[in-house]
């Protein structure tokens, strides 16, 4: 699915196979993360919690949920702004509100904030259930693009 014209997300258009695709060879393939759905105002993406997500007790490790959450944010940030420009993570925040063991977390990330040189992203993290089980906040810097 693209992104509408109108959304903040609209910037630079693209599809959840397309942001899969750029995520081959990164933490993100490495985590198991899978961008799912380009909406509007969100960007959502799952994750396993599994042996590559797991804390050594058997539950969801906090820095999973961060790394899923960062993920989100600034995937989310980078579609909003021009092609000169990337978003990077300064500041982030999570609250871990539920345990979970296995299945499949699904984060939805939000903008609460898109301005020129700053951006800041709501992210929910969900079970299959739908319970809440982390809440983060993301602060991107927007800063020009360096060639590779």
């Amino acid at each position: 699915m693209t992104a509408t014209a109108a959304s903040p997300l609209s910037r630079r258009q693209t599809t959840v196979e397309a942001l899969n695709a750029l995520s081959r060879n990164t933490a993100i393939e490495s985590l198991g993360i899978v961008f799912t759905q380009i909406g509007p105002d969100f960007l959502r993406a799952t994750m396993p919690v599994d042996a590559r997500t797991r804390q050594p007790y058997g539950l969801l490790h906090g820095g999973a949920s961060a790394a899923l959450a960062e993920t989100l944010g600034s995937s989310a940030g980078n579609l909003c702004v021009d092609t000169d420009t990337l978003c990077v993570g300064i500041e982030i925040n999570a609250n871990h509100l539920a345990a979970i063991a296995e299945g499949i977390v699904t984060g939805t990330a939000r903008p609460l904030h898109v301005g020129r040189s700053t951006q800041v992203w709501d992210v929910r993290i969900e079970d299959a259930a739908g319970r809440l089980v982390c809440v983060s906040r993301l602060t991107l810097a927007v800063v020009p693009q360096r060639p590779r």
